[in-house]
């Protein structure tokens, strides 16, 4: 089992925004910092999901555990219902991009469990132009 480590952050709200990828696979791991430019912090959230399932479904990863510090997306993908309406359609590529894969489920962690993830997100803000 593949499992995934995700974060969205942004330097103000709205603010310049990253996400980070954190993932561990086979005994190896993956690290990606990605800047999304400026949005809001639980747009960064959802975007890191749906860039980490792009990265997932690009390398044929079939059976994934994904790991978020985020309640909100957690909360949207357990329920396919996102209580914002704004975030419904990023909710929607989520889950068509899920589908795509044999199992995944995503998990709750606290923040300290999502270390890696946090400061990757963080050092891609740092990217934006």
């Amino acid at each position: 089992m593949i499992e995934v480590y995700i974060d969205g952050a942004s330097a103000g709200n709205p603010g310049p925004s990253g996400a980070g990828i954190f993932i561990k696979a086979n005994g190896n791991v993956e690290r990606y910092s990605i800047p999304l430019g400026m949005m809001e912090n639980h747009e960064a959230e959802y975007r890191a999901l749906i860039k980490a399932l792009e990265v997932c479904i690009e390398k044929d990863y079939r059976v994934v555990s994904f790991r978020t510090d985020s309640q909100a997306v957690n909360r949207a993908i357990e329920k396919e219902f996102a209580k914002n309406k704004v975030y419904a359609p990023l909710l929607e590529q989520a889950l068509q991009l899920s589908k795509q894969l044999d199992l995944f489920f995503m998990k709750w962690v606290p923040s300290s469990e999502n270390k890696t993830a946090d400061e990757l997100a963080r050092a891609a803000i740092r990217k934006n132009s």
